[in-house]
């Protein structure tokens, strides 16, 4: 009996019609492979992974391998990203077995959940064969592999062990990390490493906060050329915006089509502090057209943002989005489809499969004439028309709580930003604007949704779908990228509940999630017992939920002047820093952090009656160093502590900058405000 039909992953749906006898995560399945002395296994994977795709297809929709599996195993079909911890501890197995990782993750455990078996992706006929071999391993060869499973498990405490070398994150470590980072850059192509190549959100952040304090020219321009690369590339979507989850090239021109909430969320945060810096016309374009993505395409009215778009269409990756150059002027016309050809690199060649092109920028367009620029516009919105009409790829609609928390920072950010620069003799004033409604709009849905489905009797849970939260409790990432996103939804609102929520999500971590050494734990203390406590210090595709939780305690400990919560912060960060120092390009989002501490961060507070409108609170985001926190409001606002007794000053609008709980005087000038953050 498949029993998948009534799970809210939309993953696990996937599967509820598939001959397999699928039990969701649950001791109750454990419990069943005990009774029956067989053993378990456990497969891992998500919505929009294409090789999820072809082994379902292949293997699990088959009647000859579901009878296998029926017979002789108990299946258990786990979401990663519903159960991030399951996954964090199978996937470090698999590591240490096969020397790689990836999805979808196949583990093959004893009736206690040990594994003794792991690897990825098999094909049909591998698969067989392996099912036969473990069923005839566990009848015949019980001890050798219960000893197998023992040394897995000790390599998985190993990896997950907490206690390590400690030191404090300090400058120098810091400036190692960006001087690394340069030694691994790739200066053709942009970002680092080769093929398959991922987008460097983190690295970039960190990058655009070490240029800021140092002044290192060097590392603003890994990031404007990354940036710039990126955009231009099949990688970002020319025609809707949004960011695919890798190249599987090294430069940019083919992508794995899955467009994940996550790296488009950190992808804005990366352009608008581009643009924020320099002013620059592409980074302004790419953030107002990744804000318009997730706004339009992953955001679910009175909930929060979708987890993703799937690689594939109608079982086709890329069905969506290739392109051939008759296609371009079968939409556009003869002269128009030409110039587009021109314009986006699609040849008769193709870069894709079957003679078809993915769309890149080969043209500047950014900087180009206006009658270039509006033949440009006016072709994308043609083009996107006759895309819309094709087949399009699955919506993964959960709402993912850390996700969203990094998805709420970055619109704020870009909300910010947009203010700043803001003209009605800009151009594009008017589609500004647009983005900044609706994207405002998304941001305050996925909050409140937030606030008010997931926290459970105080406690947050990680998922949820259609507006029934799931039963997974939230893990360390969640609680602090929603505690990170809570502060910036104070600094935008000036209402004093989005502090206090974040406050309980940080006592929370601290209490439930903290280790002896200063670090965290990914689980809480009372969270289900997996065959390992998993703590991993290290950032990969979201930020690890140490950096997570480091950055939201450095945001709040500004907001409110509790030390407590930085002191908590700088332990934290000492676990990680002797891995910033070696392995910087996993370490982006703690380095991210460490640059705020040493920054201060500055806690700016801007006194005024015209929060949106005050040249003072425009100047205070334009300059504000890395991780700084702005406060507007009126003077002595309920629940706003960097408001409280900070009058103005003769009647006038007054900015008090401090650093570190050290305060400058009040001045109640731009140019003296300016001052003091430069």
């Amino acid at each position: 009996m498949n029993r998948l039909a009534q799970a809210t992953s939309p993953y696990l749906l996937q599967h509820a019609e598939n001959p397999v006898d699928w039990w969701p995560w649950c001791d109750e399945a454990f419990a069943e492979a005990k009774r029956r002395d067989v053993p378990v296994l456990i497969s891992v994977g998500y919505a929009a992974c294409h090789w999820c795709h072809v082994m379902a297809h292949e293997s699990f929709e088959n009647e000859h391998v579901g009878a296998l599996l029926n017979d002789d195993f108990v299946a258990i079909k786990v979401d990663r990203e519903e159960r991030p911890d399951v996954d964090a501890i199978y996937m470090t197995a698999t590591q240490a077995m096969t020397g790689q990782g990836g999805w979808p993750m196949t583990v093959f455990a004893t009736p206690d959940g040990t594994p003794f078996f792991c690897g990825t992706y098999f094909p049909r006929a591998n698969f067989v064969r392996l099912l036969e071999s473990v069923a005839t391993a566990w009848r015949d060869q019980r001890e050798a592999v219960l000893r197998q499973g023992a040394a897995v498990v000790e390599a998985i405490g190993g990896a997950q062990a907490v206690g390590g070398p400690t030191a404090p994150l300090t400058a120098e470590l810091l400036d190692t990390a960006a001087d690394q980072l340069a030694e691994e850059y790739d200066a053709t192509n942009g970002g680092f490493g080769g093929a398959p190549k991922f987008p460097p959100h983190m690295n970039l952040l960190f990058l655009l906060r070490h240029h800021r304090r140092t002044g290192a020219e060097r590392s603003l321009e890994m990031v404007r050329h990354t940036c710039e690369a990126m955009a231009r590339g099949g990688i970002y979507d020319q025609l809707a915006g949004g960011f695919a989850r890798y190249s599987v090239d090294g430069h940019w021109t083919v992508p794995h089509f899955e467009k994940m909430l996550y790296d488009n969320a950190l992808l804005l945060r990366v352009y608008t502090q581009l643009w924020r810096l320099t002013g620059d016309p592409l980074a302004r374009r790419v953030a107002r057209d990744t804000v318009r993505f997730l706004a339009d395409e992953l955001h679910k009215p009175g909930e929060g943002f979708a987890s993703a778009l799937d690689a594939d269409t109608e079982g086709v990756e890329g069905l969506t989005y290739a392109w051939t150059p008759a296609q371009l002027v079968e939409a556009l016309g003869e002269e128009d489809g030409r110039w587009a050809a021109d314009l986006f690199a699609v040849t008769e060649e193709g870069t894709f499969e079957h003679g078809t092109s993915v769309l890149r920028l080969a043209r500047d367009v950014d900087d180009a004439d206006p009658d270039v620029r509006r033949r440009w516009q006016e072709v994308v919105g043609r083009l996107l028309a006759a895309r819309d009409a094709r087949p399009q790829p699955a919506r993964d609609d959960k709402v993912v709580a850390a996700w969203n928390g990094l998805a709420i920072t970055a619109i704020t950010e870009f909300l910010q930003v947009a203010a700043l620069y803001a003209s009605p003799d800009d151009e594009d004033a008017n589609l500004i604007e647009g983005v900044t409604i609706v994207a405002d709009g998304a941001m305050r849905d996925a909050a409140e949704h937030l606030a008010r489905v997931h926290l459970v009797d105080g406690r947050l849970r990680r998922a949820s779908r259609n507006g029934v939260v799931g039963e997974p409790a939230g893990v360390l990432e969640d609680h602090g990228s929603v505690a990170e996103a809570f502060c910036a939804m104070h600094q935008l609102t000036g209402e004093g509940r989005w502090l206090e929520l974040a406050g309980q999500l940080l006592d929370t971590a601290l209490a439930r999630f903290a280790a002896p050494d200063g670090g965290f734990y990914d689980t809480a203390d009372d969270a289900e017992r997996l065959v390992a406590r998993p703590a991993d210090p290290t950032d990969n595709a979201t930020p690890s939920g140490r950096s997570a939780i480091v950055a939201a305690l450095v945001t709040y400990s500004a907001l409110t002047g509790e030390s407590r919560y930085r002191e908590a912060a700088e332990a934290a960060l000492s676990t990680v820093a002797p891995i910033v120092g070696r392995h910087a390009r996993f370490t982006g989002y703690a380095a991210a952090a460490g640059e705020a501490l040493l920054s201060g961060p500055y806690e700016i507070a801007v006194a005024t009656d015209d929060p949106a409108g005050d040249p003072l609170v425009a100047a205070a985001h334009r300059h504000a160093p890395p991780g700084a926190v702005v406060v507007a409001g009126r003077p002595d606002q309920p629940g706003v502590p960097l408001l409280a007794d900070r009058p103005l000053v003769d009647g006038r609008p007054t900015a008090y900058v401090c650093r570190g709980f050290v305060c400058q005087r009040p001045v109640t000038s731009v140019d003296d405000l300016v001052a003091q953050l430069t």
